[in-house]
């Protein structure tokens, strides 16, 4: 099978490719033959596998607005001469051409990771072609899959489409003490508030900056994501620069991660839209105290084990960010946190979905799976 819509593959840079990244690779340990297709070409590394997963990419521009829409077309153009058997797009942005593989009869999954026309930074004509892709996918994707009952009732209410509802999973992270992240940024234990995440307009990256400059509290604010040139991403390195209590790390990934995870005073996700948030789970599992935006995706997640504020609303978000840095967490309550994560967002049931919708886009898989998607043969006594 081929998966498109992503930035790059293996990344963190965002929510998108954490997920297409986890699938690609458990898939391919559970004997499935995986592609999946970055945007924009390096010299001597276009074509590569990792983990077993194979990697192809793809040429694209670099402006944002036309980005997915280059790279998309051309990923599912090389996808139709592959004999890849199912085609799965991430996001609805790299949806539209998604009819073009239904015209050449490929059978097709899209997952839909949030309404991205919601968001202020697409405007125009990036706007109205997201819109589009939502409309393509809808009607003509052979399974619609969905992250949260929000986006469920949508579909149904306005498309009349019944989608497929797979909440996104993790792998639960152990607690780590502080000591890489103490000697890199100076950060103690329970003395930082903690931001993973894209630093863009619909993740209220802005928000938190303003919010927490307003707020009257000792702790630091630590903003954890990729650092790109765009104008937005540039704004928010002027505010921190201006304050010694902010701290942006750029990309940060395995010991750190966990470590800035297990060790902040509170996280805080102050996204304007969402599909449901990987740094929320992983931040939830392992026992972090959150603060999140009032929007449904957010707080179906959070509604016991979490505080919320008003989105958008810098005044609201500074007395919040008071309130939940003053108080105590309850290790009782830490740890019913933990276990609801570990029951309600459990990695291999993710999997286990998501492998039915793959057999039942293919037919009747039991008795018949076409040959790029039928497993690959295990050795006897492995676990299949």
């Amino acid at each position: 099978m081929a998966m498109i819509g992503h930035k790059d593959f293996p990344s963190r840079s965002g929510g998108v490719e954490v997920m297409v990244g986890g699938l690609a690779r458990s898939l391919v340990e559970r004997g499935y033959d995986v592609t999946v297709y970055n945007r924009g070409l390096e010299k001597h590394h276009n074509v590569y596998d990792v983990d077993g997963v194979h990697a192809r990419r793809v040429f694209t521009l670099q402006k944002p607005s036309l980005n997915a829409t280059i790279y998309s077309f051309l990923a599912t153009f090389d996808a139709l001469f592959r004999g890849y058997d199912v085609i799965h797009y991430h996001a609805i942005g790299p949806s539209v051409p998604l009819l073009i593989a239904k015209l050449f009869g490929k059978h097709t999954v899209c997952t839909v990771h949030g309404l991205n026309w919601k968001v202020d930074k697409w405007r125009g004509f990036a706007s109205r072609y997201m819109k589009l892709g939502e409309r393509i996918a809808a009607k003509y994707a052979d399974d619609l899959v969905v992250l949260s009952e929000t986006e469920w009732n949508y579909f149904l209410q306005k498309y009349d489409r019944a989608s497929i509802l797979i909440p996104n999973a993790i792998r639960f992270y152990e607690r780590h003490d502080c000591s890489l992240i103490r000697e890199k940024y100076g950060l103690e234990q329970g003395e930082y508030i903690l931001y993973v995440g894209r630093i863009s307009p619909e993740k209220g990256t802005m928000d938190l900056v303003e919010g927490y400059r307003k707020a009257k509290t000792g702790k630091k604010l630590v903003l954890v994501g990729p650092l790109d040139d765009s104008e937005y991403c540039r704004t928010v390195q002027q505010q921190a620069q201006n304050d010694p209590n902010i701290i942006m790390t750029d990309y940060v990934v395995g010991d750190p991660l966990k470590e800035l995870y297990s060790n902040c005073g509170l996280f805080v996700l102050p996204s304007h839209t969402e599909g449901l948030s990987l740094s929320l789970l992983e931040a939830l599992s392992i026992g972090a105290r959150c603060l999140v935006s009032d929007i449904p995706e957010n707080t179906v997640v959070t509604d016991i084990y979490g505080a919320a504020f008003t989105p958008e609303d810098t005044d609201d978000l500074a007395r919040a960010l008071e309130r939940e840095c003053a108080q105590e967490y309850p290790d009782a309550m830490r740890q019913q946190q933990i276990q609801y994560i570990h029951t309600n967002f459990e990695y291999e049931v993710m999997l286990d979905r998501y492998e039915e919708v793959y057999h039942h886009v293919v037919g009747d898989p039991l008795k018949a799976m076409p040959s790029t998607l039928k497993k690959k043969k295990v050795p006897a006594g492995a676990k299949a």
